[in-house]
């Protein structure tokens, strides 16, 4: 939903706001200063778990490329310490994935291994390429049902070929293949490494599962560590003959060699890894978003209640470092455009050093996140325990078994295969999208089976495109065509056909159910309707809801949104003027005796200025020379804005030659009706949307940053023309905008004791004196006194006495808008109102206190009305500084600078001698 007032999307808690010290901004504050790499706690222990966690899984799925063991360690650390350095994710965790464990097993079989580094390197320059060109966003466009077909069926090739291992063999080259070897491989099983694998596998599955506080806690070792640490123990007792991992000496690694064989065949793996590789790191980065945000709305909650453990996504990882991250600021979305650029640099390096491809990982960044990861700290320090266990555990990791290894990617393999992505794909009706995927990847590789899965659901989407169903009802004489899906060309012949069976001087009613209508359908619906209506018969289009259409979509230009219910909100409870209907006679605009008219407008008719109808519509809903509904989107008329229970009264005594349905037929509702209709749109519209938001600050308290005096002219919408929300703004209205001077002991003491709450007690960063044009307090300033008892409104205008005095005075320089002088005394003297106030304001002893420590900014700033253009006063006056009073303008991407304006009159005399009739030279003349 879109909406034109700007809101807050932040919903940090306003208690725990870090101070300046921190280095996060805060509104009003200067950026950052750039900080050191820290290591929190939470993030030394957390890659302490990934570590645990990496190196297996990087043995694992080296054993099922079939590449060089050290390969795995190697990307594993180039992973770890290069993306996470410069990734835009910093809780991902980047290394050797299971996504390209089929891709590189081919590449390796097809080209050797040498070869397939230099593949690596140059998936790599093209990732950086692609990066810098920022395509990473266009990448998820592809659709979620190919990119979970594609992994699933890379999880299911990956089991069938670690099964092999399980059984104590070695896998074919394909799927297929290894489903085919699959009966021979088990008429040859010796005992020893299919109960290893089961071992590992029962580990895995049970491990999560520990009850009890001791469970809790022995749960804190990741299920893959435990699970091939106990495979470990008991083949070194039971079965010491079993394979197990042979580590190479560092002097035998081989490095990348110029890739060798067919042109055409090595672009395409190089573009292959790439794809396979962006794509598994741009969703695991979405993932680590995702899965930060629920621990940030965890941490809100409060702990969890004991015996209440939520089960992670990834076997034997939970959550101990929640406590210590909840004193982190919270992470900002990924940056998808760095991230891909840093996993290119990482696979370029990785294949430089003969390691395998990179890419981030959803098991390892899930273990990240949840073990209280706050930072890329914990990625990077994993990487670094990766490098040293290389050179230091050798003999501990040749311990291994490799039926282990091959059962804990086996089991990997298999959750790649994720049910709740099968039912979300069901439920949107794209399995068959999966399913061609899943069948292209197994049976033609990854390349083929994305094509193949591309190619599937573009033949769905033009099938849904091209499914219209069309059916016709006779209900008393009166014939209803129901069109139901998108009307475009394809549909042009079926909806012809039925159009031309209809009686030419039938009474038809067509209703349009869809979202979509090309120009070939609209003419052709535009061509018939003429065509009945000219042999006698009567035709209406309606929506769904049976409600005429009237405007497109396009054209309803968001009527009474419900995050902004002050805009257009006299669509449902004015009458639209008529050009029949009487002029509004210059008495009926309410008048007050000091204050003036409340607009500038001229006495004759106003017509709604808010109204969503179209000017030129006609009583029946169609526009002029239309006969139907308008090509593009269509929609039926919004009726959204009346209360809830309303009951309408009766329709006025001129409204008889208007449509039931016409907005002048509606009655005008009475002040209290508005505003209970006001109310219950709020409950019904945006209650629902900022209820969390209030509620959080109900709880917490109010901590706005700015204190903000102006006007209580009621077109001043503070939140809107501020950008802010609730807790934002500590504002004080009052008419003309006045603050008192701290020694007034007339009038009203509200304003001072605000400004004091506001300063000593909230702690406020700034203050903002705003004025506006068309002022009704200056107008009356400017005009004469009322004779007779002084009024309360004459006893709180004496506080901007001072202001008429400062404009009228030569010694003071000429307030005025950046680029023009002011357009008449009234805007003058606004203006002038401004700084005045803001001299009263310096006054107080809070401020004064708080401008001298420099912990207190004020503002001046003057909004046009009828421009919507706001202007800051140059920060010379604003200080007090009495350099130059010129408000500068507001540009709609940043501040103007604030500086006096170069090249306009000087401040301390008129531009130009006063001319007859004047009026701001007649109020600095005096006259």
């Amino acid at each position: 939903m879109s909406a034109c007032v700007p809101t807050r999307h932040d919903h940090s808690s306003r208690s725990s706001r870090p101070s300046r010290s921190s280095g996060v901004k805060r509104p009003h504050s200067p950026p950052p200063r750039g900080g050191r790499f820290r290591i929190a706690g939470a993030d030394l222990s957390a890659s302490i778990t990934v570590f645990l966690l990496a190196v297996p899984m990087s043995l694992g799925l080296a054993v099922a490329m079939d590449a060089p063991l050290e390969a795995g360690l190697i990307s594993a650390a180039v992973g770890g310490i290069v993306a996470g350095l410069l990734g835009g994710t910093p809780l991902q965790v980047s290394g050797p994935s299971a996504g390209l464990t089929v891709v590189t097993a081919e590449f390796i079989q097809l080209y050797g291994w040498r070869t397939t580094c230099a593949i690596t390197i140059g998936a790599g320059l093209l990732q950086i390429v692609l990066g810098s060109l920022r395509t990473a966003r266009s990448a998820l466009a592809v659709s979620p049902a190919i990119v979970h077909g594609t992994l699933a069926g890379i999880g299911v090739a990956i089991a069938l070929a670690q099964l092999h291992i399980v059984l104590g063999g070695s896998p074919e080259s394909s799927a297929v293949s290894n489903a085919l070897h699959l009966p021979a491989q088990l008429q040859r099983v010796e005992p020893a490494a299919p109960l290893i694998g089961c071992l590992t596998v029962a580990v895995l599955v049970l491990w999560p599962r520990l009850p009890g506080r001791a469970g809790r806690r022995v749960r804190r070792i990741p299920a893959a560590l435990a699970s091939v640490a106990m495979a470990t123990a008991v083949a070194a007792l039971a079965a010491p003959s079993i394979a197990r991992v042979d580590l190479p000496s560092w002097r035998s690694h081989a490095l990348p060699e110029m890739p060798q064989g067919p042109v055409l065949g090595l672009a395409t793996a190089v573009f292959t890894m790439m794809l396979v590789a962006s794509l598994e790191s741009l969703l695991a980065a979405v993932a680590v978003d995702k899965l930060t945000a629920d621990r940030s709305r965890e941490r809100s909650a409060g702990p969890a209640a004991e015996g209440q453990d939520s089960r992670p996504d990834e076997p034997g990882t939970e959550d101990p470092g929640v406590v210590a991250a909840a004193v982190a600021p919270p992470l900002k979305r990924s940056d998808l455009d760095r991230e891909l650029r840093a996993q290119g640099i990482a696979n370029a390096v990785s294949g430089l050093l003969g390691g395998l491809a990179v890419s981030g990982g959803a098991v390892r960044s899930s273990a990240n996140v949840r073990a209280g990861a706050t930072g890329r700290a914990s990625t990077v320090l994993h990487g670094i325990w990766v490098l040293l266990a290389t050179g230091l555990l050798v003999t501990a990791l040749e311990w291994i078994p490799l039926a282990a290894l091959g059962a804990l990617v086996m089991v990997v393999g298999v959750q790649m295969v994720n049910f709740a992505h099968i039912r979300n794909v069901h439920r949107h009706r794209e399995f068959l999208v999966y399913g061609a995927t899943i069948t292209g990847v197994l049976l033609f590789g990854v390349l083929k089976g994305v094509a193949i899965g591309i190619a599937v659901a573009v033949a769905v989407a033009l099938h849904r495109l091209a499914r219209t169903r069309i059916t016709v009802s006779d209900h008393a004489g009166q014939h209803l065509m129901v069109v139901r899906g998108q009307l475009t060309f394809l549909a042009v012949p079926r909806l012809s056909r039925a159009l031309g069976q209809l009686p030419q001087d039938a009474d038809v009613v067509v209703e349009l159910d869809g979202f979509f209508m090309d120009h070939a359908a609209y003419e052709l619906i535009h061509d018939w309707s003429n065509a009945h209506a000219a042999h006698g018969g009567r035709v209406a289009f309606t929506g769904r809801s049976g409600g005429r259409i009237a405007e497109p979509a396009s054209a309803a230009h968001s009527c009474c949104r419900p995050w902004t219910p002050w805009r257009n909100h006299h669509c449902h409870d004015r009458p639209a003027v008529p050009a029949t209907a009487p002029s509004l006679a210059a008495d009926a605009i309410p008048v007050h005796p000091t204050l003036g008219t409340p607009d500038a407008a001229p006495a004759q008719a106003r017509p709604d200025r808010h109204a969503c109808q179209d000017p030129h519509a006609r009583p029946d809903g169609h526009a002029p020379g239309s006969e139907g509904p308008r090509p593009g989107a269509f929609r039926a008329p919004d009726t959204a804005g009346r209360g809830e229970g309303e009951t309408p009264r009766p329709a006025p005594e001129h409204a008889d030659h208007f449509a039931p349905d016409h907005p002048a037929a509606r009655p005008v509702p009475t002040g209290s009706q508005r505003l209970v209709s006001g109310l219950s749109s709020f409950q019904r519209n945006t209650a629902p949307l900022v209820r969390e938001e209030l509620a959080r600050l109900a709880r917490e308290g109010q901590r706005p940053s700015q204190l903000f005096i102006t006007c209580a002219d009621s077109r001043l919408v503070t939140s809107m023309i501020t950008a802010s929300g609730p807790g934002d703004l500590f504002t004080v209205r009052n008419v003309g905008n006045l603050v008192p001077p701290p020694d007034s002991e007339t009038g009203d003491h509200s304003v001072g004791a605000a400004i004091e709450y506001a300063v000593d007690v909230l702690g406020v960063e700034s203050i903002t004196i705003c004025g506006h044009s068309g002022c009704g307090a200056m107008n009356a300033l400017l005009g004469d006194r009322p004779e007779g008892p002084e009024t309360a409104l004459w006893r709180w205008l004496r506080h901007g006495l001072p202001s008429l005095e400062r404009m009228a005075s030569r010694d003071r320089p000429w307030a005025r808008v950046s680029g023009r002088m002011p357009a008449d005394a009234v805007e003058q003297l606004c203006l002038t109102n401004v700084v005045q106030q803001l001299d009263h304001l310096r006054a107080h002893t809070s401020v004064a206190r708080r401008l001298a420590e420099g912990g207190l900014q004020l503002h001046g700033m003057y909004f046009h009305v009828g421009e919507a253009q706001s202007y800051l006063l140059t920060e010379g006056a604003s200080a007090g500084d009495g350099l130059d009073e010129v408000f500068d303008a507001i540009s709609p991407t940043r501040l103007s600078p604030p500086y006096p304006s170069a090249g306009l009159e000087d401040p301390g005399r008129p531009a130009e001698p006063p001319r007859p009739g004047d009026p701001v030279a007649l109020a600095r003349s005096g006259a």
